[in-house]
């Protein structure tokens, strides 16, 4: 499966003349970072809900039993929380290569807590990419969550550090949330060891 998008995210959005830029995360970049930032707050988008619909080959599962991680969808009218990062533009060299199981980047505005806007990218996995996997009942996402597991660690460690995450920030993701109270109990150790930071 040829999903890597690094190459194609360097030719997008390009950065001009801008000398620092604001990143948009909704999922791991909310609790685990990885990268050095000049400023960290918490912001919302519009227009998009976070949902598992994206598959996890390299990072929560493996080629051939992949995780799901979050990815955004539109919807009218809905807001979506996270967390900001104003960074450099040397930074996307790493990031496109942490997000390449299938994210391209897309230019966003940002609401801050205070009211205030700003212009961001945010890295989104649309349905036309090899590794999306969609929609299922909460049953089934959160099955296949609990079985995962790959080179950054287990896949239900991903969702419920996304869950207290959010909680961190005094907000609830209806989504996230449903996903937690299906999972399993939990009685498998990890297999892998947590050596990337997605």
């Amino acid at each position: 499966m040829d999903i890597d998008t690094t190459a194609v995210n360097r030719l997008r959005q390009r950065f001009g003349e801008h000398e620092q830029i604001w990143l948009f995360g909704y999922g791991s970049l909310i609790f685990k970072a990885g990268f050095p930032y000049l400023e960290r707050k918490q912001a919302s988008i519009t227009g998009h809900v976070r949902r598992f619909w994206q598959g996890s080959h390299d990072h929560r599962g493996t080629p051939e039993f992949p995780g799901r991680v979050v990815t955004l969808a539109p919807q009218a009218g809905a807001t979506c929380s996270g967390m900001a990062y104003l960074i450099l533009p040397e930074v996307f060299d790493y990031l496109d290569h942490r997000e390449k199981n299938g994210y391209l980047r897309f230019s966003t505005t940002l609401t801050f807590d205070d009211g205030s806007n700003a212009q961001a990218l945010v890295y989104i996995a649309d349905p036309d990419n090899a590794a999306y996997l969609g929609p299922a009942t909460d049953t089934a996402i959160a099955g296949q969550i609990a079985a995962a597991s790959g080179p950054s660690g287990r896949n239900r460690d991903y969702l419920t550090e996304l869950a207290d995450a959010l909680a961190g920030l005094g907000k609830t993701d209806p989504h996230v949330q449903a996903l937690v109270d299906c999972l399993p109990p939990d009685s498998s150790p990890d297999t892998f060891n947590n050596t990337d930071s997605r």
